[in-house]
């Protein structure tokens, strides 16, 4: 195994092709791991030294994608994936399968050389428990003598679907069901309608539409709107999964004005709710971030997806919409 680095963000454009030819649909990761979304986010997020280091086995065929930077932190140095932990859920390597320990290994090797950048300690955040990260590096990385430690660093709850969505209803506690129904009736009487951006609309705008919703719905939300970039971040990676067919761009309607969005993606055989807004002021008496979680549950059931995903935090509103707990952990390796 040989490991090169490219330190210049170049390498999100040079590597497209084969990058984007190791993903894997199957593993959420791996819609954030997309070489345009890391673009993306190096672009308007960046920090510290950008280092993308590549495994190629003898054949000379790429393995493993390493999409780090290195960051100081008060004395230390730190080795982090790019889009840790800012907008980005889930995170991991993109490893060719079969390929894990061997690329994860020749990677620790590179780090533990000479031609390694200096480091103090490597902090991935956003690992899923199922990760190669998870599962074999803590063993790999001790075998070379060092540190490691995989806590706990949070939880994205997670819903399985069923096939009809009168089935997934069941699911629910007695009251929960009864409440939902509840409000849908309340909202479909009220002129309430639902629809997903497609070609027939204009992109930019239902985007800005989305983001004045998003501002709209927490003071916090409307702040981190204001931070620089963050905007644009949404509009860039919005369009790139748009015509990808990732993104899944859902608005309430009531009486023909928009009353609450969600910013979904549309990844394998999950819908992962990354982001939402709602204008609370004028039509908080619907509930219409529920009523809207309701209606997208649904069309997703209808589209075939299998589980609807919460993506980070522990709110409450996600248990008792049906989802169950996975775990995401920092894998933090020292000399």
């Amino acid at each position: 195994m040989k490991v090169e680095l490219d330190a210049t963000p170049s390498a999100f454009d040079t590597l497209a092709e084969e990058w984007d030819g190791l993903l894997n649909v199957n593993n959420p990761a791996d819609l954030f791991l997309n070489r345009g979304w890391q673009r993306v986010w190096w672009k308007h997020m960046q920090t510290g030294t950008l280092e993308v280091m590549t495994v190629r086995d003898e054949a000379n065929a790429l393995v493993g994608v390493m999409p780090l930077f290195i960051q100081r932190h008060d004395t230390d140095l730190a080795v982090h994936i790019v889009g840790c932990e800012d907008i980005t859920d889930y995170l991991d390597f993109v490893l060719q399968p079969g390929c894990e320990e061997a690329a994860l290994d020749a990677w620790l090797a590179f780090m533990l050389s000479d031609s390694s950048p200096d480091w103090d300690v490597i902090d991935l955040c956003n690992i899923q428990a199922t990760s190669p990260l998870v599962e074999h590096l803590p063993r790999l990385a001790q075998a070379r003598g060092l540190a490691v430690e995989t806590p706990q660093q949070n939880v994205c709850p997670v819903v399985t679907l069923p096939d009809d969505y009168q089935d997934y209803l069941m699911m629910l506690d007695g009251k929960q069901r009864h409440e939902l129904r509840r409000k849908r009736s309340r909202a479909d009487a009220q002129g309430a309608g639902f629809y997903l951006v497609g070609p027939e609309h204009d992109l930019d705008e239902e985007i800005d539409s989305f983001l004045e919703l998003m501002a709209l719905s927490a003071p916090a939300k409307a702040d981190f709107l204001q931070e620089p970039g963050h905007r644009a971040f949404f509009h860039e990676t919005g369009k790139l999964l748009y015509d990808q067919g990732v993104l899944n761009l859902v608005f309430l309607t009531v009486e023909g004005q928009r009353a609450a969005a969600m910013w979904q993606f549309g990844y394998g055989d999950r819908m992962m709710l990354y982001n939402s807004g709602l204008d609370a002021a004028t039509f908080s008496y619907l509930s219409p971030g529920i009523v809207l979680l309701t209606y997208s549950i649904q069309d997703a059931i209808r589209r075939g997806f299998r589980y609807y995903d919460f993506l980070r935090g522990d709110e409450t509103y996600k248990y008792r919409m049906g989802a169950e707990t996975t775990t995401l952990h920092n894998v933090i390796i020292r000399r």
